[in-house]
């Protein structure tokens, strides 16, 4: 994948390599997310071994070819301030398909278009694999929901308290699809 950059960030395919030697920007990204209250498969509190084994986790599903991530780097420092992965180790059956997991984008670099980019940057790289059908599911009635309606993600249906907020309370939750080639 080539890079993809907004003025203020540049998105890159990560390797296992880089995604170990980095796992801890890329758990202070988590850890921030769930401290903002993000429902994305932690509780609260999320400890900092529980954030830093998710991304050992990650950086294996990467070397194993399980897993696609990227990550949006701050030009102007240079920190990871997003992610998102594909997960690409589906069954047999289908071979064009790829879930989209963990859009993360620190709560200080939010509102810049910096999570619209990711999804475009994901698109393209599952494009490049040869995948043309993505999912996902999010929080109903969340910011990333309006997102992903505003990228043409088609919503499939809501599951009533399908997870749980980061303080526990139940959250509905509604998955989505995008056919790749569809605009």
């Amino acid at each position: 994948m080539t890079e993809y950059a907004t003025e203020a960030f540049i998105i890159r395919q990560i390797r296992a390599d880089e995604a170990r030697e980095r796992a801890a920007e890329f758990a202070a990204i988590l850890l921030d997310c769930v401290q903002g209250g993000a429902s994305v498969g932690f509780m609260a509190p999320l400890s900092r071994d529980t954030a830093d084994g998710f991304w050992k986790r990650v950086a294996e599903g990467v070397a194993a070819g399980d897993r696609i991530l990227l990550a949006a780097e701050d030009v102007a420092s240079g920190e990871f301030v997003g992610t998102v992965q594909l997960l690409v180790g589906v069954p047999e059956n289908q071979p064009h398909r790829a879930d989209v997991a963990k859009m993360l984008v620190r709560r200080s670099a939010r509102r810049r278009g910096l999570g619209a980019a990711l999804m475009r940057a994901a698109a393209e790289a599952a494009w490049q694999v040869g995948r043309t059908l993505l999912v996902l599911d999010t929080v109903t009635g969340g910011d990333a929901e309006r997102l992903y309606e505003s990228l043409g993600w088609v919503r499939v249906g809501v599951v009533p308290g399908y997870a749980l907020m980061p303080d526990g309370a139940p959250c509905d939750t509604t998955f989505f699809y995008k056919s790749l080639g569809d605009g």
